[in-house]
């Protein structure tokens, strides 16, 4: 990620990084509804005091547990979707493109966005 952030111009000073569940699932699996939904205050409550005006969802966990189930991440990523007053930009999650390195160009083109957008916003 910091690799991706320097090649875009993204200082990471400018970028919070938060998950959706504060310890790692066994196995590294992905995070069952019940262990993401206990985590959920902690993260909501990171979010209000951060006041961001862009999140970057990373990958499907994040995607769908803050947006919804009915959200996929390959039709959602590098779309823009607004809720709340707060953009959020779904994009792969960057243990996918060490799977799939296909991937890395999507990923480039989501960061692009963010990127683009933040200099609109003057963020």
């Amino acid at each position: 990620m910091d690799k991706a952030f320097i090649g875009i111009g993204i200082k990471r000073e400018e970028v919070y990084i938060a998950n959706i569940v504060k310890c790692r699932p066994p196995q590294n699996r992905n995070p069952e509804s019940d262990e993401a939904e206990a985590c959920m205050d902690y993260l909501r409550s990171q979010v209000m005091l951060v006041k961001p005006k862009i999140i970057v969802l990373l990958g499907s966990v994040a995607l769908k547990n803050i947006l919804g189930e009915e959200y996929g991440i390959t039709a959602s990523r590098g779309k823009w979707i607004e809720n709340k007053g707060i953009l959020y930009m779904p994009t792969w999650h960057p243990a996918a493109l060490l799977r799939d390195e296909t991937k890395k160009i999507d990923f480039w083109k989501d960061l692009k966005l963010v990127k683009e957008k933040m200099d609109e916003m003057q963020i």
